[in-house]
């Protein structure tokens, strides 16, 4: 079995940084979303956004590239720790404003798919049968407070939600699971940062139609979503632009996959 995939990823139109960030490799997707700081906010921290999610992200890549393979918690923790490391003797990881970053994992293993969600970057499998499951971890949706105080006091903590950012021990409160391919076979699966996942979590559209638009391409997904933020009336669940990535990930078999021409 070979994971196969396209990726988007564009910046939002209010931003002058892309504070997402993907890498695909031949079996596995890392899609990381940087909370963008309040302006003005003191974080202890010299590093912004950006440095946190690439310097995580390239850390869970040397994980899931070990030959000694770990579970997707288990190397998203070591990719904490080590990001702490790297920036523990000048800045003060105690304080709660620290940047922060969402997580999606999607590993082939085998015959087998482990997915990791931590916080509001969600994963969409679309099985063989035609069934669609959403992976999701809407915890940051049920506070009762989303003052600046309120939201850093429940950041990593049980009664409020978990990110990854200063506590390598967030990766242990994160929804994982695995499919066996044998048993329930895989047509597709999207991971997404909430920019690209918005016709759901605010349109009204279903995990269904966002697979269908995908399936025309990470593009036209993200192209879709820009277009429904921007004429969308009322009141918005959110900020109306974020930056959005969005990967489509299809399961062939090794003989089926495509070859790259040199």
């Amino acid at each position: 079995m070979q994971l196969c995939t396209e990726v988007y990823t564009e910046t939002s139109p209010t931003h002058v940084h892309n504070e997402d960030f993907v890498l695909a490799g031949d079996d596995f997707v890392i899609v990381l979303d940087g909370a963008t700081p309040v302006p003005g906010l003191e974080t202890g921290c010299i590093h912004d956004v950006p440095w946190l999610v690439r310097h995580l992200g390239l850390r869970l890549a040397e994980g899931l590239t070990d030959p000694d393979t770990k579970s997707l918690a288990d190397n998203l923790e070591q990719a904490i720790q080590q990001v702490c490391d790297d920036h523990a003797a000048s800045c003060d990881l105690t304080d709660p404003n620290s940047p922060s970053s969402t997580v999606a994992l999607l590993r082939l293993r085998d015959d087998q798919v482990d997915y990791l969600v931590l916080a509001d970057s969600p994963i969409v499998l679309h099985l063989d049968d035609g069934d669609v499951l959403a992976i999701t971890d809407d915890r940051l949706d049920h506070l009762d407070d989303y003052s600046v105080p309120a939201v850093a006091a429940a950041r990593n903590s049980e009664a409020g939600f978990w990110v990854a950012s200063t506590r390598p021990d967030a990766a242990l409160h994160a929804v994982t699971g695995s499919i066996a391919l044998t048993d329930r076979p895989l047509r597709a699966a999207a991971v997404l940062t909430d920019g690209a996942a918005t016709l759901v979590e605010r349109h009204g559209e279903s995990w269904e139609q966002l697979l269908d638009i995908l399936d025309a391409g990470p593009h036209e997904l993200v192209r879709r979503t820009r277009m429904a933020d921007e004429t969308a009336t009322g009141r918005l669940n959110g900020k109306r632009h974020d930056d959005a990535t969005a990967v489509l990930c299809r399961f062939l078999e090794a003989s089926t996959a495509p070859t790259t021409k040199a």
